[in-house]
Parts: structure tokens; sequence; C-alpha cells
């Protein structure tokens, strides 16, 4: 009998626990793609909810590239000068080290996925955080 754990390829949200990421308000995001699930090592995929007028303060990832995909919902994103809504169907990214905010700007939550490469983990060390946007 073999001691090793079998690896799992196939993840399922309601499966996976969420949590609140920090730097967001109004956010639960769930880690369907990492480490931890599936034994990923060079990316990770999370499936995120933002409650209206909601979203990330400014903030940016050092050495870590970030996408967004829209679900459902709308929100404004902004990354280096531009800003633009997004709805369903749409992508924005997020160069590694280019501050960036997302906000959801309609009536109803926005739901998408969110691809980081490397992993982020949710770990303090990589992200940097523009103190000015955090409000309580």
């Amino acid at each position: 009998m073999s001691t090793m754990t079998e690896r799992r390829y196939f993840v399922r949200a309601e499966d996976v626990p969420g949590y609140s990421p920090a730097n967001h308000t109004g956010t639960v995001n769930r880690r369907l793609i990492g480490p931890e699930t599936v034994g990923a090592e060079t990316m990770e995929v999370l499936l995120g909810s933002i409650e209206p007028g909601q979203g990330a303060a400014p903030h940016a990832h050092p050495g870590m590239e970030q996408a967004c995909y829209i679900l459902s919902g709308r929100a404004r994103a902004e990354v280096g000068g531009q800003s633009r809504e997004i709805g369903p169907g749409e992508m924005c990214f997020f160069p590694a080290g280019e501050e960036h905010i997302f906000t959801v700007v309609g009536p109803e939550p926005v739901k998408l996925l969110v691809i980081y490469s490397p992993p982020y983990g949710e770990d303090p060390a990589k992200v940097i955080r523009h103190l000015a946007g955090l409000q309580a």
C-alpha cells in the first residue's frame, strides 16, 4: 500500500473553502487551482465574488502577473494609466509590479476568475499595498 496521496486534477468550487483576501473589501475567493488543490507549481486560478461598490485597493504584485476574466457583473479596472469598465466575457491584465485597482460598479456582484503566475497564495511578501488607497 502506497503512502503517497493520489493527486487530484478536477476541482469543484463548492469543495474549496472561501476566504476574504487582504487589501480587498466585500470579496470572497476560492483557490481552485494551486499548489494545495492540484499541485500546480507555476500558476494559480481563483474564483472570486465581489459585492457592489467593493473591490481591491491600489496594490501591485512584484514578480507576479495577474489576469481577471469577468463571468458576471461589471467592474472598473485601473492599471498603467488606463481605466476601463469591463463586463462578462472581458479580461484585464495586470503586469508584474504594476499598481492596479479593481472596483465593482454595477448593481450586482462581480463573479470572476483570477489567474496568477507564479502562484500568489495570499503571501504578504508578494504584494505592495498603496496605503493611501486603503480605507476603513
